[in-house]
C-alpha cells in the first residue's frame, strides 16, 4: 500500500485545501485558516496536518507556524486531487488568434510568447527537430554580380530566405535549371538529409556531373551549410519569475538565468519530454536539473505530420496554478500542431 492509499478522505480533502489555499496566497497555510474552511475544530485539523508533515506531504517553514505543501504535496495533488479548468472564451480566441495567422515562420515565437503572457511565467517551446524538417521547394534568384537569394520551403509552410555568394554569375535561366536539378533530387528529404547528400555529391561523383548539375550542388552546399542550432528553443517571459518571492533570491535567479543562457540542461530535461504522450509535469527536484530545484516544468508536445518534432512548456514556481497552467499548455500544443502542418490543398 502506498503513502496515498494510506490517507483518508478527510486528509485528502484537507491537503486539497492547504495546497490550493498556499497557491493562491503564498502564505503557509495555519490550522485556523483550515478550520474555517473545513468546518472542523483546530485540533482535529492540527492532528491530521501532524500526520500528513509526519508523511512528508506538508512541512513548516522555520519562521512560521504554518504549512506549505512538498514536492511529494504537489505530486499527490496534482496526480489525485486537481480540477482542471477549461479556458475561458477569451483565453480560447487569443490563442486561436496568435497561432492562425497566414504566415507561419514565426509561429514558435509566437507561441512561447502566448505561452509566458497568459501565464505569467515563463513560455518555453523547442524548433523542430531538423532532421524531421523536410525540404519540399527551393528557388534562386539572381541579385547583383555573384549574390544569390535562396528562397526554400520547408514542411509544406515555412518560407526561408537566405542570400549565398557564388563563385561566378549565374544567369536567371541557369538558376532556374539549378533549382530544377535540385526539386527533383532532394524533395522531401530531411534538410539533414540533403547536407550529407550534397556533401557526398561532392566528394565522391563529380567526375560524373556535368557543370550544371555540380553548379547546383555547390549552390545547395551554400544554402544549407549553416543551419540553426540542433534541438534550439524559443524562451519568452524568464523576467516573468522574478516577480515570485519564492525565486526572487538572487542566488536562485543567477542559478536559473545561466541554466536558460547555457540551454543544454533545458534541452536534456525537455528531450525527455518528447518521449511520452500527453501533458508531462515536473515538479522541483523531479526534474532532476538543479537549477529548477524551486521550480515546475509543465510540458506537451507538438507534432507535424503525425510525427512529434518538439516540445513546448511553462516554467514557473512550483507554487503555480496547475489546473490553470495544464490546459493552456494543452490546448497550445494542439494548436500549434494544427499552425505548422501542411495545409490541404483546394
Amino acid at each position: 500500500m502506498n503513502k496515498t492509499q494510506m490517507l483518508s478522505d478527510r486528509s485528502l480533502q484537507l491537503l486539497k485545501k492547504l495546497v490550493e489555499r498556499y497557491i493562491s496566497d503564498g502564505q503557509p497555510v495555519g490550522s485556523k485558516v483550515l478550520a474555517q474552511e473545513a468546518n472542523l475544530s483546530p485540533a482535529t485539523i492540527r492532528n491530521v496536518m501532524a500526520d500528513l508533515e509526519q508523511q512528508g506531504f506538508i512541512q513548516s517553514p522555520h519562521t512560521s507556524a504554518g504549512r506549505v505543501p512538498t514536492v511529494s504535496g504537489y505530486r499527490l495533488f496534482v496526480d489525485n486531487l486537481l480540477t482542471v479548468k477549461a479556458l475561458d472564451s477569451d483565453e480560447l480566441n487569443r490563442l486561436h488568434q496568435g497561432l492562425s495567422a497566414e504566415d507561419n515562420t514565426d509561429v514558435i515565437g509566437a507561441a512561447s510568447r502566448l505561452l509566458a503572457d497568459l501565464t505569467q511565467m515563463a513560455g518555453v517551446v523547442t524548433l523542430p527537430r531538423r532532421e524531421l524538417v523536410c525540404l519540399r521547394h527551393i528557388e534562386f534568384l539572381p541579385l547583383s554580380n555573384t549574390r544569390v537569394l535562396v528562397i526554400f520551403v520547408t514542411n509544406e509552410q515555412e518560407v526561408h530566405n537566405k542570400i549565398i555568394h557564388t563563385d561566378k554569375v549565374f544567369s536567371a535561366a541557369e538558376l532556374q535549371q539549378a533549382a530544377n536539378y535540385l526539386n527533383s533530387i532532394y524533395c522531401g528529404r530531411s534538410l539533414v538529409a540533403v547536407r550529407e547528400a550534397v556533401l557526398k555529391e561532392l566528394e565522391d561523383d563529380q567526375q560524373r556531373m556535368n557543370q550544371g548539375m555540380l553548379d547546383a550542388i555547390k549552390m545547395a552546399q551554400l544554402a544549407f551549410n549553416q543551419q540553426p542550432a540542433k534541438d534550439d528553443y524559443v524562451l519568452t517571459g524568464e523576467t516573468n519569475l522574478m516577480g515570485f518571492s519564492e525565486l526572487a533570491d538572487r542566488e536562485h535567479l543567477r542559478t536559473l538565468f545561466e541554466a536558460f543562457n547555457q540551454k543544454q540542461g533545458v534541452i536534456h530535461l525537455l528531450d525527455h519530454c518528447m518521449k511520452a504522450e500527453g501533458v508531462q509535469i515536473f515538479i522541483g527536484k523531479e526534474s532532476g536539473y538543479h537549477a529548477f530545484d524551486q521550480c515546475s516544468l509543465v510540458t506537451s508536445s507538438y507534432s507535424i505530420s503525425d510525427e512529434v518534432v518538439g516540445v513546448l512548456g511553462v516554467i514557473g514556481p512550483t507554487r503555480m496554478a496547475y489546473q490553470k497552467i495544464i490546459p493552456f499548455v494543452d490546448v497550445t500544443a494542439k494548436l500549434l500542431s494544427v499552425a505548422l502542418n501542411p495545409k490541404p490543398s483546394l
